[in-house]
């Protein structure tokens, strides 16, 4: 049985490049024990991604391929990976980003010397299609007020235990959580006492692109996610202290593109 699993969803992959060398630094792993759940979430692109998963599954055995015909969603897709997943250990990889050699390795090791925390996330390189253009910093220990202005963890780069996972239920499908599924689990995990950490580390490179001229979230998206603010900060008890930032993803939706680019790039 393997130490860890690792689950990836893909939906009409757009850049099979990305894609190849996103496996590939799975593959690449100084950590052996894992396998490779690949989910292909109903593509509907007449089988391009289906093509390019057959071929990419073939260079490791550790490597499996589920297709399923009709598309449900990240957090439905994560769902079924779990179901099948062997591992003591779940984590994901976002198809269009790269892990660090020593990832695995990394949070396999703190997970197996730290039982007190339930998951291990750590910080990451910003990229695009340019290169390196920032940093993905995280506070390493989390509270509950840290999720007051964003979700504290970078979610493809966290390790969960399994047990964790199924003692919530995995990730929540509904409406709200189609953008916001992992935002809306790490809630669930604070509120019921389990807690995570941060690796002060750039073991993960998370693709973000940064362009001026286009907006990446639509309005829906961002009230989406309002929701799932609500929920969280009620279940914390912090409804009074969370009110501005429930409303948060909505005033920075209205904000001109090419201010929320220099913001942006102050960010990170």
């Amino acid at each position: 049985m393997p130490k860890v699993s690792v689950i990836m969803s893909i939906y009409n992959c757009k850049n099979y490049k990305a894609l190849e060398k996103s496996i590939e630094s799975i593959i690449d792993q100084t950590y052996s024990d894992w396998e490779f759940i690949i989910y292909n979430d109903g593509s509907e692109d007449d089988g391009k991604t289906s093509e390019y998963l057959k071929k990419l599954g073939k260079r490791d055995s550790r490597i499996q391929i589920i297709d399923c015909p009709n598309n449900h969603g990240l957090a439905y897709a994560k769902n079924e990976m779990i179901k099948v997943a062997r591992g003591d250990y779940i984590t994901a990889q976002d198809d269009d980003d790269v892990s660090h050699p020593m990832r695995l390795a990394r949070e396999v090791d703190f997970l197996n010397r730290h039982p007190e925390y339930a998951f291990v996330g750590t910080v990451a390189k910003v990229f695009d299609n340019s290169g390196t253009w920032g940093h993905y910093g995280l506070k390493e220990k989390p509270t509950k007020n840290t999720f007051l202005w964003n979700s504290p963890f970078l979610h493809p780069s966290v390790m969960f235990r399994h047990e964790v996972l199924d003692q919530v239920n995995g990730y929540r499908v509904a409406k709200d959580t189609m953008r916001a599924e992992d935002y809306d689990l790490f809630f669930r995990l604070y509120a019921k006492g389990y807690k995570g950490y941060n690796i002060q580390e750039d073991l993960y490179e998370y693709r973000i692109e940064n362009n001026p001229n286009k907006k990446y979230r639509p309005m829906s998206d961002r009230i989406q996610e309002a929701k799932v603010r609500y929920k969280g900060f009620k279940s914390f008890g912090m409804l009074t202290k969370g009110i501005p930032y429930i409303i948060k993803p909505i005033l920075i939706g209205l904000i001109p593109q090419k201010i929320f680019y220099i913001i942006r790039k102050n960010r990170y």
